[in-house]
């Protein structure tokens, strides 16, 4: 399979700034990259629990920040870069809630944009110009399947996730000339506190540890997208090609909404 980023191999050293790793994924990627040699500074909402990771990992260090807040982004990235420069920034932010049209919530569908997709934008702002102007660099957005295609109780979610997954896409196009890399991560179900909240079942489950080991497998390989478990997403991308009458048909018949 052909690189289409520069292979990250060796993280001995390699600065990365991991938005929004105060639990699952992005906690569990924090915990690998600094097992790899990597120079971790973690972001989120919640002080305490990135307090926490500090504490247990020597030499990284933490930013409170709220990804919604431009301003802060913009600062705490300032503050990350004067610190110890930035090769990697991982965006994991993330807020699900079930929402379906028949209890459809305006504050909500405005809440999943402003973390999930404005959220991004704002750390696009923040970090672009600099790693532009070093030329190397590369940014991974944590996107979802749920973005692949329409999906009951997703109707707040998976629209930023597919907005998200466009994003990458579109960003890849324009950066990797310059020598950036972008990758744009698509896992399936992961045990963590925002999956926690289903209540149907969630098929091929899989732990944060593990999808951290797949992310740091394609980044390895130089991927630009990266999904997993493997043998869930590679159904849902065959279940993209379908025209929407089959499509929709299956949908239903295997949740019943």
């Amino acid at each position: 399979m052909q690189a289409m980023n520069p292979p990250m191999r060796d993280w001995s050293g390699r600065s990365v700034w991991l938005i929004g790793a105060s639990s699952g994924i992005g906690l569990a990627t924090a915990h690998a990259l600094h097992a790899a040699g990597a120079r971790v500074v973690v972001s989120a909402r919640q002080s305490d629990l990135l307090a926490q990771f500090v504490l247990s990992h020597p030499n990284a260090h933490a930013f409170t920040l709220d990804v919604t807040d431009a301003p802060a982004t913009r600062e705490v990235a300032l503050q990350v870069q004067a610190l110890q420069g930035l090769d990697v920034v991982v965006f994991c932010a993330g807020y699900y809630k079930a929402v379906r049209a028949t209890h459809y919530s305006l504050p909500e569908m405005l809440r999943h944009q402003a973390v999930n997709y404005t959220g991004a934008l704002h750390m696009l702002d923040a970090v672009l110009p600099s790693l532009l102007q070093q030329g190397h660099g590369h940014i991974s957005l944590i996107s979802s399947v749920a973005g692949y295609r329409g999906l009951p109780q997703s109707l707040a979610y998976g629209p930023t996730k597919a907005a998200l997954t466009h994003l990458a896409e579109a960003l890849y196009m324009d950066l990797a000339c310059q020598g950036l890399g972008v990758s744009v991560i698509h896992p399936g179900f992961v045990a963590t506190p925002l999956t926690a909240q289903n209540t149907f079942k969630m098929p091929a489950m899989i732990s944060p540890e593990q999808a951290a080991q797949a992310m740091l497998q394609g980044w390895a390989q130089g991927l630009f997208e990266i999904h997993f478990p493997k043998r869930f997403t590679r159904w849902l991308k065959m279940l993209r090609l379908l025209p929407y009458r089959w499509y929709f048909a299956i949908v239903h018949r295997a949740t019943g909404m």
